[in-house]
C-alpha cells in the first residue's frame, strides 16, 4: 500500500509516517532525508544532489523523481508513505507515472487538515519547550517562518487537495487532534 500525506509544515505528517513505520512497516520516503542521504551516499546521484545543493539551488523535480524511482527498485514491505513529496501538481504527475511504470498504484492521500493561527502557535510553542528543556529549537520554528512555509504550501503544494479528490484518492483528518486519534483516524481510512 502506498500513500501520500498532505498537509502544511507543523500538522505531524512526520510523526503520522513514523507511526505507520512502525505499526505497517511501511517505508517513509522524505524528500528532506533522501536529499541529505543522497548528498552523503557519494553516488552519482548523491554527486549531483552535493552539487547543486552546494550552488544554494533548488533541487530539480528530476532529481527527487530519480531518488524516489532508486528507493521504489528497493525492498517495498508494507508500501511506502510519501512526505513532504510530491509538492507540486508536475510532482503528482510524475509520480502518478512512475508508480504506473513500476506497476504499483497510490491506495490513498491523506490531508491532514489543521487551523493555520492554531497551526502556528503549535509550532511557537514547540520551539519553546524545547529550549524551556535545554534542548536546540529548530531554526525555522518561528512565527515568521511558519507563516511563510503556510504561503509557500497554500500556493504550490494545497492543489494538490483538489487533484487527488478528482481521483477518488483523498481523505480527510483533523491534524490538531491528539497524536492517537490522528493515528487511529489515518487507520480508519487505511483499513477502509
Amino acid at each position: 500500500m502506498n500513500i501520500i500525506l498532505l498537509g502544511p509544515p507543523g500538522a505531524g505528517k512526520g510523526t503520522q509516517a513514523a507511526n505507520l513505520v512502525e505499526s505497517r512497516n511501511m517505508i517513509q520516503l522524505s524528500t528532506g532525508d533522501m536529499l541529505r542521504e543522497a548528498k552523503a551516499s557519494g553516488t552519482e546521484m548523491g554527486k549531483r544532489v552535493a552539487d547543486v545543493m552546494a550552488r544554494g539551488e533548488l533541487v530539480t523535480d528530476e532529481i527527487v523523481i530519480g531518488l524516489i524511482r532508486e528507493k521504489l527498485e528497493g525492498d517495498k514491505k508494507g508500501g511506502f508513505i510519501f512526505d513532504g513529496f510530491p509538492r507540486t501538481l508536475a510532482q503528482a504527475d510524475a509520480l502518478g507515472e512512475l508508480l504506473a511504470e513500476k506497476g504499483e498504484d497510490l491506495a490513498a492521500a491523506v490531508s491532514m487538515q489543521v487551523d493555520d493561527e492554531t497551526l502556528v502557535a503549535r509550532v511557537v510553542n514547540r520551539a519553546a519547550e524545547a529550549v524551556a528543556a535545554g534542548k536546540e529549537a529548530r531554526a525555522d520554528d518561528n512565527e515568521e517562518s511558519v507563516r511563510f512555509r503556510l504561503t509557500e504550501y497554500y500556493k504550490k503544494t494545497a492543489p494538490l487537495i483538489g487533484y487527488y479528490y478528482a481521483k477518488g484518492l483523498l481523505s480527510t483528518v483533523d491534524g490538531l487532534a491528539d497524536i492517537a486519534t490522528v493515528e487511529a483516524d489515518i487507520a480508519k481510512v487505511l483499513d477502509a
